[in-house]
């Protein structure tokens, strides 16, 4: 990856090359998915509620096989099939990590989707695609790992087509997130802010995006770290043969930030759209 990314987004980078977090995310979301699920109940799996957030965005878009998708941040792949899968639409499938992306491009042959969903080694801060080339940009959970998301949101207003959809959601501290409270957050995730509300509003209009909708789903955030934390300590003994013990246990303190700072009202979580104008 080139110097010219910011340091944030190398950061996450080795992160999710590590053998490590491989794993982890793998084990305890099924292989397929790495980001927040709408959850119908305490107890649901990881898998199901993550591939619902997918179906639901999904379902607020006008897709199909003409259609062209650009998921920023793919992680596993998973979503990227499943629009390929249901819709026949075209997906690049751009993230950072070459570990996850090895992953990715082993299930869409396992699957038959390699003919429909590419996979980009790359980052969003400097997306490979030409200006007003895609019809979606798919992103989820991602765009906090950039040390310059001004620059993504840029990025995407450049490759949609006029008429387009940004769709993505992404952790964020409330509009009204007092100062310094997120720090234990933001050290273990070695980022120095995260974006909220109005600065992604702002920054959509900024470059021609005009909001379509916000769906707030905040409580889901907090449901969401907790039924990982309650995971991983369950099966613990399972993740320590392929799971460092001290990643575990920084795992472990981080999901107890996440879940803290959600009940406390710092953070927000929901699905955003945006359209190209």
């Amino acid at each position: 990856m080139s110097d010219a990314y910011s340091s944030t987004v190398n950061t996450a980078r080795d992160y999710y090359n590590s053998e490590d977090a491989d794993n982890f995310y793998a084990v305890i979301w099924g292989g397929e998915d790495i980001h927040i699920g709408l959850y119908q109940d305490a107890d649901e799996s990881i898998f199901d509620a993550s591939r619902r957030t997918v179906a639901h965005m999904a379902s607020l878009l006008d897709l199909d096989d003409s259609k062209t998708v650009l998921d920023i941040g793919a992680g596993f792949g998973g979503p990227a099939r499943f629009l390929a899968g249901t819709f026949g639409c075209r997906v690049t499938a751009l993230n950072l990590s070459e570990v996850e992306n090895r992953r990715d491009r082993a299930m869409n042959r396992e699957q038959g989707l390699d003919q429909l969903v590419e996979v980009v080694d790359g980052s969003f801060e400097d997306i490979p695609c030409p200006d007003a080339s895609v019809d979606v940009v798919w992103s989820q959970d991602a765009i906090l790992h950039s040390g310059n998301r001004a620059r993504v949101i840029r990025e995407v207003a450049r490759v949609l087509k006029p008429g387009g959809t940004f769709i993505f959601t992404d952790p964020m501290q409330a509009d009204d997130c007092p100062a310094g409270v997120l720090a234990p957050i933001l050290e273990r995730i070695h980022l120095d802010t995260l974006g909220s509300p109005a600065f992604y509003r702002q920054m959509a209009r900024e470059v021609g995006l005009s909001e379509v909708g916000f769906e707030e789903h905040t409580a889901q955030l907090v449901n969401h770290y907790a039924r990982v934390l309650g995971e991983t300590e369950r099966r613990q003994d399972d993740l320590l043969k392929v799971v460092s013990p001290g990643y575990i246990e920084r795992m472990k303190t981080g999901l107890g930030h996440w879940v803290d700072g959600g009940n406390k009202g710092y953070l927000a979580w929901g699905i955003f759209r945006f359209r190209k104008t």
